[in-house]
C-alpha cells in the first residue's frame, strides 16, 4: 500500500461512517486539527501515540498505523487547481511582495517558519454571507551572517 492509497482509505471509512473531521479530531486529541487531519491527508506524520490512535479508530493494520508514523513527501504541484487552494496561491502572488515588505522592516532579514508555526480558521458571522479568519503565527527565523567580519552582526534581525 503507498500512502496515497491509505489517505484514500481512511477518507472512504470517513464517508462510510458519515465522521466529521472535528469527530475524528476529537477521537485522536493530542494536536492541532490542521495538523491531524493534515497526517490523515499524508501532508504530516503523526508520533506513535497518535497514529496508534488513528489506526484504533479507522481499524487500520499495523503496517498502515507506521505508515502515519512515516515523514511524509508533502506538497502538491503548482499551481492548485481546486478552486479554493487557487486562492490560496493568488493572495500569495498578489499580497505575498507586500507581507514580505512589511516583516522584513518590522524584523529585519529572513523568513517567517512554517514549521514552528500555528494557524487557526475561525468563522465570522456576517450579515452580508459568513466569513473565514485565518490567523497565522510563524516564528521569525533571521538569515544567519556566516563569516561575518567584526562589527557586522551575526543575524538579519532588524537593525537600530
Amino acid at each position: 500500500m503507498t500512502r496515497v492509497e491509505l489517505t484514500e482509505k481512511i477518507l472512504d471509512i470517513k464517508r462510510e461512517k458519515d465522521w466529521t473531521w472535528k469527530y475524528i479530531c476529537e477521537q485522536i486529541g493530542g494536536m492541532s486539527e490542521i495538523l491531524l487531519v493534515g497526517a490523515l491527508l499524508g501532508q504530516m506524520k503523526l508520533v506513535k501515540p497518535l497514529a496508534r490512535k488513528a489506526a484504533s479508530l479507522f481499524g487500520l493494520s499495523a503496517a498502515e498505523q507506521r505508515m502515519l508514523n512515516e515523514v511524509p513527501y508533502r506538497g502538491s504541484p503548482m499551481p492548485p487547481t481546486d478552486p479554493l487552494l487557487y486562492r490560496f496561491y493568488e493572495l500569495v502572488m498578489v499580497n505575498g511582495p507586500a507581507w514580505k515588505a512589511l516583516i522584513e522592516e518590522e524584523f529585519g532579514d529572513g523568513i517567517m517558519s512554517a514549521i514552528d508555526f500555528d494557524v487557526a480558521i475561525d468563522r465570522e458571522a456576517n450579515p452580508m454571507g459568513d466569513r473565514v479568519k485565518i490567523t497565522m503565527s510563524g516564528k521569525f527565523l533571521p538569515f544567519k551572517y556566516y563569516g561575518n567580519e567584526q562589527g557586522i552582526p551575526e543575524t538579519g534581525v532588524r537593525e537600530e
